[in-house]
């Protein structure tokens, strides 16, 4: 029995709330479970000095977690990002990146700042599926402007954790699954269900192909249902 009684391949109750702060173009809530992640776009007309000239834009990802988003308290990073942190704020970039034709965005920069203001596992994954929407909203209102073309988002992403879990292969872990897992892996996917980022860790054990498998197919599924969630967010916001 899993502690919140949902069955190995159930998801956690998944709330987006849009527009969540007035001011970024684009802004989300995702609450996944308990973990809670604030996702806000900022569109910017600078690009790096070394993506200048280039004759495309570019997405970028910031990721933190406020200081009481745990059981303890985090101390805030001020003299310098944490390895972990600069690690998960890369796998969101890199993830965001393949929604978007930076050709087609010009000489714009996204910046996606993801902060967690309560983890119970899964937040880097929260991140991304959050992230897309909020990026998907900046983009639709731009497009609606005549700034940039419509397709100019070129596919859905989402991303979940699933793990192995006391032998059983387990969807969208909470925290105290995550800390007990053999196998712990994050994906990402594409709407065509292909994958963009695979991290995966034997925690406790080494494990075989046929796991692999089986998580992956696991990962999939749920990816497709958090897909089916977005566009339902997106579809209900119409033009706005």
């Amino acid at each position: 029995m899993r502690p919140d009684g949902r069955a190995p391949d159930e998801l956690r109750l998944v709330d987006f709330k849009p527009d969540y702060v007035t001011y970024p173009e684009g802004s989300v809530l995702i609450e996944m479970g308990s973990t809670c992640v604030l996702c806000n776009v900022t569109v910017g007309e600078r690009l790096p000095a070394w993506r200048q000239n280039t004759g495309a834009g570019w997405l970028t990802a910031e990721y933190a977690l406020l200081p009481r988003a745990t059981h303890v308290r985090t101390p805030r990073e001020n003299r310098g990002l944490r390895g972990r942190t600069q690690e998960i704020r890369r796998l969101i970039g890199r993830s965001l990146r393949a929604a978007v034709d930076l050709k087609a965005l010009g000489t714009r920069q996204l910046i996606v700042d993801c902060d967690v203001l309560q983890a119970d596992g899964g937040t880097r994954t929260a991140a991304v599926t959050g992230g897309y929407v909020a990026v998907a909203l900046a983009l639709r209102r731009l497009a609606q402007q005549g700034v940039l073309p419509p397709d100019v988002l070129r596919q859905q992403i989402a991303a979940i954790s699933v793990g192995m879990v006391d032998g059983e292969p387990r969807l969208d872990l909470c925290y105290v699954e995550d800390v007990r897992a053999d196998v712990d892996l994050n994906v990402v996917a594409d709407d065509s269900g292909d994958f963009i980022e695979i991290q995966g860790t034997a925690e406790g054990q080494s494990f075989d192909r046929a796991a692999l498998d089986r998580l992956l197919d696991l990962a999939t599924g749920g990816i497709k249902q958090l897909m089916g969630l977005q566009q339902a967010v997106l579809d209900d916001l119409g033009d706005a």
